[in-house]
């Protein structure tokens, strides 16, 4: 078939003089140009050879505008990229064989993928701004004060006095001011001795003085390590401190071993390169003790910072906190301490287990959310507030994970990183950066055997049930559902193992919980301490 411009060519004549006709009344006028699809039924005859210059002329520049236009958004992306990974890197470590100009154009295999700072706020403030969201918000409100409306009126129908009981409250927190005067040392020595052990090893000295402050460094070192581990556990077994108190001492025993671990990390690999050198400027003091307070586990010497701090917003914060501490006070008293108090008592049967599974689940979940939101959302946003801290991200839409994968990585967004960034990546440079299973799996370990201790610490007692499902359960979830498991069945999957998980760790707990008060130890032995109390207790 004849091409559509070699038709109009042999109609036209090929370069025969061009009829000149004004446009029609309503008719848009072109020029000399032709509009493709317009009205060149009636103009093609004598319009052709201007037709085919326009579209060629248009396809030039059609070609033109999308070259320029990927040039700049490369050029743009490539300086994002170069801003992102120059604010990352301490100023005082250079990245060595990359000169500043190429920093953009070279990656650099050992650094990996870094965490970055920026101003942003947390999920739950955007989506708090949507009245639908706050509306679900209101009804965990509302669930709550059907909590303290069944109390009263289950008190004044056994005991005819409308009195809200805090029992429950009272007793956990129980030898809190011993707890917080147990602190003052462990946060000094995480103060004073780190950052003296460094400055030992930054300042430029003889090979024989630099070697003996390495020595007495490493003392430092050691007795902070010391006191980080020795001391709260001496005072919560020697007071016998009840599970609230523990968990501020435990918390911020982990937590202060953790943000140490982030400061020499970050900062000795540089001191070490320097030794050649004229050595390094030690971070300033003061970016250290305000890293020791500010809700991140990974150390820089700057971070983004708001402009001011809203003491409405951090009030609003602490006393959602102190009402998620009271509505769990409420779900334990009302839906677990009836279930499990006596559940030690009677004859063990698997029907029974089974029930007591099944019935923690809803006040397991319960748990999970609150625990969530009084600890991630409330009690860091407070923090954050308060001390200006810009990048609020300290998790993401876990709620919406079709993976176990994805769930891990997004739930708590502040142990995630310092987990990715010395556990994970370390673990990929040690091990050659191939065997990314085993370094995924001593993640895992560390997480699982973690997790295991401070439900120890916190409890009393060994029962390693968190650390068997973080191994034998969460471990092969992570790689059965992957991030490649989309769509709404997935999402449900997940949501149904969170119910189960919850109601085991519950329901085994609390049985172990009151199996150790109902059954002691008639003498203290390894096998005894070691031995769950709830699998031989049936008094």
């Amino acid at each position: 078939m004849e091409p559509r411009a070699a038709q109009l060519r042999r109609r036209e004549g090929l370069g025969g003089e061009k009829e000149d006709r004004p446009s029609r009344e309503g008719e848009p006028h072109f020029g000399n140009a032709e509009c493709p699809g317009g009205v060149a039924g009636n103009n093609e005859t004598h319009r052709g050879p201007d037709l085919l210059q326009w579209t060629q002329h248009m396809q030039a520049v059609k070609t033109q505008l999308l070259e320029q236009a990927q040039g700049q958004l490369t050029e743009l992306l490539d300086q994002a990229m170069c801003e992102a990974i120059q604010a990352y890197l301490p100023q005082d470590r250079p990245v060595p064989s990359i000169p500043p100009d190429s920093l953009c154009k070279t990656q650099e295999p050992s650094l990996g993928k870094r965490k970055v700072f920026i101003n942003r706020k947390s999920l739950l403030d955007e989506l708090m701004e949507v009245q639908h969201f706050r509306t679900i918000y209101h009804m965990f409100v509302a669930g709550l004060c059907v909590f303290i409306v069944s109390t009263l009126a289950i008190d004044f129908i056994d005991e005819g006095r409308l009195m809200l009981e805090f029992d429950l409250l009272i007793f956990s927190f129980g030898q809190l001011p011993l707890a917080l005067v147990t602190w003052v040392p462990m946060f000094l020595s995480t103060l004073l001795l780190p950052y003296q052990a460094l400055r030992l090893w930054a300042r430029p000295q003889s090979r024989a003085a630099w070697t003996l402050g390495v020595g007495l460094g490493c003392m430092l070192l050691a007795g902070h390590t010391a006191v980080l581990s020795i001391l709260p556990i001496h005072v919560a077994v020697e007071y016998q401190l009840p599970p609230a108190s523990r968990c501020v001492l435990v918390f911020e025993q982990v937590r202060l071993l953790m943000k140490s671990y982030s400061f020499l990390r970050e900062i000795v690999p540089g001191t070490l390169r320097a030794r050649g050198g004229e050595g390094i400027r030690a971070p300033s003091f003061s970016s250290y003790l305000y890293f020791l307070f500010c809700p991140t586990l990974i150390y820089r010497e700057t971070y983004p910072r708001t402009p001011n701090v809203r003491w409405n917003y951090v009030a609003k914060n602490f006393a959602q906190a102190l009402g998620c501490v009271l509505y769990a006070c409420f779900i334990l008293g009302r839906l677990c301490v009836p279930v499990f108090a006596n559940m030690s008592r009677e004859p063990f049967s698997t029907r029974a287990l089974v029930l007591s599974i099944m019935h923690a689940t809803l006040p397991g979940i319960f748990m999970l959310l609150l625990i969530f939101f009084a600890f991630l959302h409330c009690w860091l946003n407070a923090f954050a507030e308060m001390l200006r801290f810009g990048d609020r991200m300290f998790y993401r839409d876990w709620w919406n994970s079709t993976s176990f994968s994805n769930y891990y990585r997004t739930w708590n967004v502040v142990v995630h990183d310092w987990l990715y960034s010395y556990v994970y990546q370390d673990g990929l440079w040690l091990l050659g950066g191939q065997a990314r299973g085993a370094a995924m799996l001593g993640v895992f370990l560390v997480s699982a055997v973690v997790h295991e201790y401070i439900f120890c610490f916190v409890l009393g007692f060994f029962y390693p049930v968190m650390l068997l499902l973080f191994l034998f359960i969460g471990g092969p979830l992570n790689f059965m559902m992957h991030d490649r498991r989309t769509g709404p069945a997935w999402n449900v999957l997940m949501w149904t193992m969170l119910f189960l998980g919850q109601g085991i760790q519950v329901s085994l707990y609390c049985q172990e919980w009151y199996a150790q008060r109902h059954c002691p130890l008639p003498q203290t032995t390894f096998w005894g301490l070691v031995t769950p109390r709830s699998w031989s207790c049936h008094t």
